[in-house]
């Protein structure tokens, strides 16, 4: 919730998965949210950015957290391709 200045009030924000688009419930200790670094495609290094992805742990129960992750990441750098 946010107030009349536009700040946030509420003590919890809950996650969504960006795979199923799923609450994260607090409870759910199997879930992970990982930073992806963004790498400059010329030279090879980290540009010092970074991409955050959150996986419920429904999916990583399911054993599909892998293909969810690539699935995030090749939609994230076809998205970048594209638009440049």
């Amino acid at each position: 919730m946010q107030n009349e200045s536009g700040q946030n009030v509420d003590l919890y924000v809950p996650r969504k998965c960006s795979y199923t688009n799923r609450l994260i419930q607090a409870k759910d200790h199997a879930a992970v949210q990982i930073n992806v670094a963004n790498v400059d495609p010329v030279t090879g290094i980290m540009t010092g950015d970074s991409n955050v992805y959150c996986l419920a742990g429904y999916i990583r129960f399911k054993s599909e957290g892998d293909m969810a992750l690539t699935s995030l990441v090749r939609a994230k750098d076809a998205a970048a391709v594209g638009s440049s």
